[in-house]
């Protein structure tokens, strides 16, 4: 095997963070913190993660405050849980492993009824909550300036507290459809005053975000950001200034940026690719209503992109042309030694697997076992998407073509 797969699993330093290799687990959201809090299903999925030789696994959904989270299951960064998440973070460290928290907030789409600071999911600009219909919360505001600097503040806050709790690095979610995403998306953000317009104006509220979680981390704590390089819809955000929002992050002290694609609001399976998840989600939802519509629109909102390794590669190598210092870390289609070696051949720095790890989390241990024998090695994922419409269902996310059936016990 080449130089280049060696690469892939020897120690590698993200800003001032040694990673132990260069494979990272994805942030995604596993449906594993009941009430909001994180306990043994959230431990024991990242511990498999963690023993299993990842460089690195991310806790996500972690919403800069209540009601940033898209339903009231989700965590939120508050001293209500930091027993408990310092208590994780520490049994996962153990390991050997680092762990990022992926820092997000909903913005405007959110089905959670327990608001606490806000009327309704605030975004920037009016919009239909399709999320929140089923929940009876169909509308979502425009965010009036004093809301944005609370917006703001609200990243400063979690960022001193996911730095004091013990996190090792923090991803800023910027991407799939979420609160910052929303700014930068022309789609989603319809204002005219100095948030909306063109894209430096699009792009002002991220940096605003990037800017307070760097002042409550430090300039040594790595802070990294999660971007989709297109919307995947006819008039959002392209390619082309998503490159360019890269370039800007990078000007502005990112430590590494996350090319992904795709949105969770409107086009969800240009992020994963292969077989639509409509039947999985048909299958899970407990509301008729939004059981009903997904039967009648699902075929049309869950469009059909076939499954081929490697993805986002060509966004991901215009991003890291556009960047002068920040790493490139790869997301989207590199699940094999092959893909391993063409992205660390191609100059990335880090790869973040998702589906993978949930067929085999003991995959970076075991595909560097496989090439110090000289042979390859692949996960088991055959990327069905069945895992990822079991996101709401007991238990959790899982792979049930291979760990679990749909009750959430591991066979």
């Amino acid at each position: 095997m080449s130089q280049n797969l060696q690469r892939a699993f020897q120690p590698a330093m993200l800003g001032k963070l040694e990673l132990r290799n260069r494979l990272i687990k994805a942030g995604t959201f596993e449906g594993k913190t009941p009430d909001g809090v994180p306990g043994d299903q959230l431990l024991n999925f990242h511990l498999g993660i963690a023993e299993g030789g990842i460089g690195m696994t991310t806790l996500a959904y972690c919403a800069t405050e209540s009601d940033g989270r898209l339903n009231d299951q989700m965590m939120f960064m508050h001293e209500g849980i930091r027993p408990q998440l310092t208590a994780t973070l520490q049994k996962l460290q153990a390991t050997g492993a680092r762990v990022s928290g992926q820092m997000a907030h909903c913005g405007n789409f959110s089905k959670n009824r327990n608001l606490t600071r806000l009327k309704r999911p605030m975004g920037p600009s009016r919009q239909i909550n399709m999320l929140g219909l089923p929940a009876g919360m169909p509308f979502a505001g425009a965010m009036t300036h004093p809301q944005i600097d609370e917006m703001v503040q609200t990243f400063y806050d979690a960022g001193v507290f996911m730095k004091s709790v013990g996190f090792d690095a923090i991803e800023l979610h910027m991407g799939h459809g979420y609160g910052l995403s929303q700014f930068i998306s022309p789609r989603t953000n319809k204002r005219n005053d100095e948030y909306g317009g063109s894209l430096v104006n699009r792009m002002r509220l991220p940096l605003r975000a990037l800017e307070a979680v760097r002042k409550a981390v430090g300039d040594d704590f790595p802070v990294v950001a999660k971007i989709s390089l297109m919307d995947g819809v006819r008039d959002g955000l392209q390619q082309n200034e998503s490159v360019e929002s890269a370039g800007m992050l990078d000007e502005a002290g990112i430590d590494g940026v996350i090319t992904s694609g795709g949105t969770s609001s409107m086009n969800v399976m240009k992020m994963f690719r292969g077989p639509s998840i409509v039947h999985g989600m048909i299958e899970q939802e407990k509301n008729i209503i939004m059981k009903t519509g997904l039967k009648i629109m699902g075929p049309k909102m869950f469009r059909n992109y076939p499954y081929e390794e490697l993805y986002f590669m060509e966004g991901a190598q215009q991003v890291r042309d556009r960047m002068k210092n920040a790493k490139l870390i790869y997301i989207g289609g590199c699940s094999t030694m092959e893909s391993f070696e063409k992205v660390m051949s191609a100059g990335v720095d880090f790869v973040q697997l998702g589906r993978p790890l949930l067929a085999d989390p003991a995959y970076a241990n075991n595909a560097k076992a496989a090439l110090d024998a000289g042979k390859s090695y692949r996960s088991g994922c055959t990327h069905c998407n069945r895992c990822v419409a079991l996101i709401d269902s007991p238990g959790g996310i899982r792979c049930p073509e291979l760990h679990g059936d749909e009750s959430g016990r591991m066979n």
